[in-house]
């Protein structure tokens, strides 16, 4: 697995602790090698700046949004999106998302579904995947 591709809304968005400690493990796959974005199913334009701040800042490689790809999740179109947005294919993937539909579509589509309740809980599953260490 050579990418991770992670929810914003109801992942990312948590505390700022959670926020903090996000960003640390993106640090951390990336320095494994691992490519990292952001899918949203935001509709995009003026309102998703909070989001686009992720790839901006460098924290993550890049920040795909459903409303300026024509495409939402669960469809296999938004998947695709992101990981073309990374140059991987969808099956060298991992998608982190709170809702299982989503999960659901990930795993359908070819990639590696992680479903997202606590930080701690998902932190375990992804750096088990990507053979990242460290505590975040």
């Amino acid at each position: 697995m050579r990418g991770l591709i992670v929810d914003f809304v109801g992942v990312l968005d948590g505390p700022e602790e959670d926020q903090r400690r996000w960003r640390e493990l993106f640090a951390a796959a990336k320095a494994n090698g691992v490519s990292t974005a952001i899918l949203s199913n935001d509709p995009g334009g003026p309102g998703a700046e909070h989001i686009r701040e992720w790839e901006f800042k460098g924290i993550v490689d890049a920040v795909v949004l459903s409303g300026e790809v024509g495409a939402e999740k669960p469809e296999p179109e938004a998947f695709a999106a992101a990981a073309a947005a990374l140059d991987l294919p969808m099956n060298d993937c991992v998608h982190v998302d709170d809702s299982i539909l989503n999960v659901r579509g990930a795993v359908e589509a070819g990639l590696v579904g992680v479903l997202y309740q606590v930080f701690d809980r998902a932190v375990i599953e992804i750096c088990s995947i990507f053979d990242i260490e460290g505590e975040f």
